[in-house]
């Protein structure tokens, strides 16, 4: 069943201009559409639930009504920030990107999906003409629309709502027994799975992983998962690399207390902290792979680029991710307790300054949901 509108009393005139970028179309198609409520970010610590359209699906589309969306380390570099890397915040923009749900309306060309099915939503939506996607690198499409990012303008709004309406080619439904809530967690599993698979083969490879945080703690489970050889991780924290070690860590540093003095075939290097990157260069052997996955802030930093020439490393970026999503679901619903041990709490959407306030602890958090239905 369609969601239902917020009241009438909290309805805004739509029309070009007002509070969100999707507003814009939403005031030329208006005719059918209802009101939602979404988490739209306004600027740097400027976070509130808005009333926002929910247009009915056209031919090509689906109406989904949300279930479940984790907060996402952009998400909080938004609202801290106002911004993530080159990605600046320039108009009121729903957050989230990591979102699951039931589909609630069907456009009257959209087969092989029913109402009432439970899916994940994939975020991206590539141009499919550019040089990129011509190369089958869709990741980098230079057009890329992307739930809740501002790297274009208009902003691309994302999932965090009630309801909301996307392509029906975004829609993936669930292997057996995975629940919604493990299925919002597809998202940063693929980022994950697309690190690893720019790194090649890390089967009976020695691997480390420099931060624990809830890609890194990803990256962990997948690594297990393609069988490498001893995986090590390194983080500032406790609480975060008791959870690396219990999806299958080999050893845990906490580098307030002990520096690793090894090195390895593959670095993952997942802070996006500058200050990390003399070590996370250090740490991979000669003729080794280093594996950029963590976002450094926008500009430029300094890099012992000498260090990277003469130890002949391989230096691999890594961005988003493809057609991974699936391979993520899978893996979720073979091994369900990666979401189990990751996912520390989740709030109600109208709580979501009592969830913003915890995503951010690694003290105490890993990944934090929201949940969008209640």
């Amino acid at each position: 069943m369609p969601a239902q509108p917020v009241p009438t009393k909290r309805q805004p005139c739509l029309q070009a201009g007002s509070i969100l970028n999707v507003y814009t179309e939403a005031s030329h198609n208006n005719v059918g559409s209802c009101l939602t409520e979404a988490l739209v970010i306004h600027a740097p610590h400027d976070l509130r639930l808005d009333p926002a359209p929910l247009l009915p699906p056209g031919p090509d589309k689906v109406q989904v009504n949300m279930a479940w969306g984790g907060i996402c380390g952009s998400d909080l570099h938004y609202f801290a920030h106002g911004g993530v890397g080159a990605s600046i915040l320039h108009a009121p923009m729903v957050l989230g990107h990591e979102v699951s749900g039931t589909i609630g309306a069907l456009g009257r060309d959209v087969t092989g999906f029913s109402v009432g099915e439970a899916v994940a939503i994939h975020p991206a939506q590539p141009c499919g003409h550019c040089p990129e996607c011509a190369r089958k690198q869709r990741n980098l499409c230079r057009n890329m629309q992307f739930l809740g990012s501002a790297a274009r303008d208009p902003h691309t709004d994302g999932g965090f709502r009630r309801a909301m309406t996307v392509k029906a080619t975004q829609l993936h439904t669930l292997p057996p027994g995975l629940t919604l809530r493990q299925a919002c967690l597809a998202e940063p599993l693929s980022v994950a799975l697309h690190a690893i698979a720019r790194a090649g083969d890390v089967r009976d490879r020695s691997v480390m992983v420099q931060g624990a945080g809830p890609i890194g703690l990803l990256i962990v489970a997948g690594l297990v998962h393609h069988g490498a050889g001893r995986i090590v991780v390194t983080d500032l924290e406790d609480f975060s690399l008791q959870c690396a070690t219990r999806l299958g860590a080999s050893r845990c540093y906490n580098t307030r207390h002990a520096a690793v003095e090894e090195e390895f075939d593959i670095l993952v290097e997942a802070t996006g902290v500058p200050a990390a990157l003399p070590a996370a260069i250090a740490r991979t052997r000669r003729g080794g792979i280093l594996v950029q996955v963590g976002m450094f802030p926008p500009g430029d930093i300094p890099v012992p680029i000498a260090r990277i020439i003469n130890r002949e490393l391989d230096f691999r970026g890594t961005f988003r991710f493809d057609t991974e999503f699936d391979a993520a679901l899978a893996l979720l619903a073979e091994r369900p307790e990666i979401a189990d041990i990751l996912v520390t709490r989740q709030f109600p959407l109208g709580d979501f300054a009592a969830a913003f306030a915890l995503a951010p602890d690694r003290r105490q958090a890993a990944k934090i949901l929201l949940s969008l239905s209640t």
